[in-house]
């Protein structure tokens, strides 16, 4: 069994697509996916891309991916990479393929330069929490998360 990490081409957003919508099934949001094939095709590959993503192939199988784009620090002066999603599917757990993206995108991050790889995860998935520490991820509990979307997004740009 061969993990082999590649960068996405058009040719993967169905499958992407698919990850995405059994990712949001795991964590519990199976109805809140509303990107289509199109609106990923252009955000990964239009003209004025917002985000990157990596395949993970076992045996020349796609069995996971990651989707990241660039963020900026003004205390370090440097960009850096968030990581929106990261999934392997649950028969390729287990493989090395998870541990094969997350270097791939350290690696991405060194080569350019950049101070920061970081994401989220769900407080609920232990799994992944213990995981990511054993990569030398260290939680940033001192920080919350905060959204304006919807509504209230309309709303605070003056436009409802």
């Amino acid at each position: 069994m061969t993990v082999t990490i590649r960068p996405a081409t058009p040719d993967d957003v169905p499958t992407m697509l698919g990850f995405i919508r059994d990712l949001a099934v795991f964590e519990k949001q199976p109805d809140a996916v509303e990107a289509t094939e199109a609106m990923l095709h252009d955000a990964l590959f239009g003209a004025h891309p917002a985000a990157e993503a990596l395949v993970a192939d076992i045996d020349g199988r796609a069995v996971g991916f990651s989707i990241f784009y660039l963020t900026f620090s003004t205390w370090t002066g440097k960009r850096g990479i968030w990581l929106d999603d990261l999934y392997i599917a649950p028969e390729a757990r287990g493989a090395g393929a998870g541990a094969a993206l997350l270097k791939a995108i350290a690696g991405i991050a060194v080569d350019r330069d950049y101070a920061r790889f970081e994401w989220w995860v769900l407080d609920w998935n232990t799994p992944a929490i213990d995981f990511y520490r054993a990569k030398g991820a260290i939680a940033q509990d001192e920080w919350t998360v905060q959204r304006v979307d919807g509504p209230a997004l309309r709303t605070l740009a003056g436009r409802d």
